[in-house]
């Protein structure tokens, strides 16, 4: 491994990451209340919640976590236990534990992911030096 010969450019790796990157549209939503129960069937029924914050984003699989590090130039993700992880601008909110990311729109055609539900596993990252916000994401499957 060598050392920089110079700091690098932050404000450049941010950039890259929110064009070729964040290219997906994002939900962020945050459960307000319990499930009502549905007397007529006995489901219960989803919990209610309330729109955080829409825009740019990427949900990306581990593997593409790495990825990015390589597009990048740079190694700014540590290892992760979870398989996915929300990629957001540093304008968007950090995060809280149980919030729901929904896919909205997807850039490519074949990514596979428009639609799909997942739910932070802990609150977003913080860092003093930060680039993007990284969320740990547990994808909810239905039964």
């Amino acid at each position: 491994m060598t050392t920089p010969t110079q700091p690098a450019d932050l404000e450049a790796i941010r950039q890259a990451l929110e064009a070729t990157v964040m290219v997906d549209q994002v939900r962020i939503a945050r459960p307000t209340g319990s499930p009502v129960l549905d007397l007529a069937t006995g489901l219960v029924g989803p919990t209610p919640t309330s729109t955080v914050w829409e825009g740019r984003g990427a949900v990306l699989s581990a593997h593409g976590l790495a990825a990015v590090e390589h597009l990048v130039g740079g190694r700014w993700l540590e290892d992760t236990a979870s398989w996915y992880g929300l990629v957001t601008p540093l304008s968007a909110p950090t995060l809280q534990r149980g919030d729901l990311v929904t896919v909205t729109a997807a850039a490519s055609p074949t990514a596979g992911s428009a639609g799909r539900t997942w739910q932070a596993l802990d609150p977003g990252e913080a860092s003093t030096v930060a680039v993007a916000r990284v969320t740990r994401l547990d994808e909810i499957v239905a039964p």
